[in-house]
């Protein structure tokens, strides 16, 4: 697949590369990056070749947060363009593709909790806004020393918490620090997040790719199956108010699992000692 703001590389061994390619413009998230994501996530929902998903960016900046600029040009556009669906709104053309672009970008998130892939994200330079919420919504977190983490709208006068931020970063670091963090507007820098378990570990940026194919290699070790539903569990105990109901899906799970072929291909490989040969799905 080829995009037009994003690298993707599928490799052999199942480890999906995305990157985000606007270097020149600090990888700015613009409407043609939110469409792309949307279209490599709609592959990625039935194409489970893709085991493990590595995310990263191009340059010294993860990414600068939503492309302002680029939001200007897509309110002064005169084409046809799906924001028609908020005709209802009573504002102006303009706000009412804002408001599109709101919601477009919003959904890309939901879908990054839904793929079926574990998503390691790795940091290198700011995280800003809505590349913030990128991170957040990845799995694991592998920074470098000069990432640093921050949504800072609110000092332009909008709301803290953006595209998904207000759900993932209080379960992450707790109730207390999210609100620091939101109600301020200041920077994170790599070892707090690191004290706040923000993100996994902190490795030297020419370093972090490598850290991240080893982790993903460590999953590909694992059962396809059961990597899945450990990722759906996962995700479902964040949203799930009771532990019998986490207990039933484990059960579910195991259940389905012990009847794969999955099972007898670990089980066989942990009783002669070797490494277990999943197929790609």
């Amino acid at each position: 697949m080829e995009f037009e703001t994003l690298k993707w590389e599928l490799r052999e061994d199942g480890i999906g590369i995305v990157t985000l390619h606007r270097p020149d413009n600090l990888n700015a998230i613009s409407y043609q990056m939110v469409e792309d994501f949307h279209r490599l996530a709609d592959y990625l929902m039935v194409n489970l070749d893709c085991r493990v998903l590595i995310l990263r960016s191009d340059g010294k900046v993860f990414s600068a947060g939503t492309d302002l600029k680029d939001g200007n040009q897509i309110a002064l556009r005169k084409t046809y363009e799906p924001y028609k669906k908020f005709f209802y709104l009573n504002v102006n053309e303009v706000i009412k593709k804002k408001v599109y672009f709101q919601h477009r970008i919003s959904q890309f998130y939901i879908k990054m909790r839904k793929l079926p892939q574990p998503i390691i994200c790795l940091i290198q330079g700011p995280a800003v806004g809505a590349a913030l919420s990128l991170t957040l919504a990845s799995d694991i977190r592998i920074a470098g020393p000069r990432a640093t983490f921050v949504n800072a709208v609110i000092n332009l006068g909008l709301v803290g918490v953006d595209v998904g931020s207000s759900y993932f970063l209080p379960r992450l670091i707790g109730m207390s620090r999210a609100a620091e963090l939101t109600y301020t507007g200041r920077i994170c820098k790599a070892a707090e997040a690191l004290k706040f378990g923000l993100i996994l570990k902190i490795v030297e940026e020419d370093k972090l790719l490598e850290a991240g194919i080893e982790m993903a290699k460590e999953f590909l070790n694992k059962s396809p199956l059961g990597l899945r539903m450990t990722k759906d569990a996962i995700n479902l105990s964040m949203d799930v108010p009771s532990l019998e109901t986490l207990v039933h899906l484990e059960n579910i799970s195991q259940d389905v699992c012990g009847t794969s072929r999955d099972l007898l291909e670990g089980s066989t490989a942990f009783l002669q000692k070797r490494s277990p040969k999943y197929p790609l799905r």
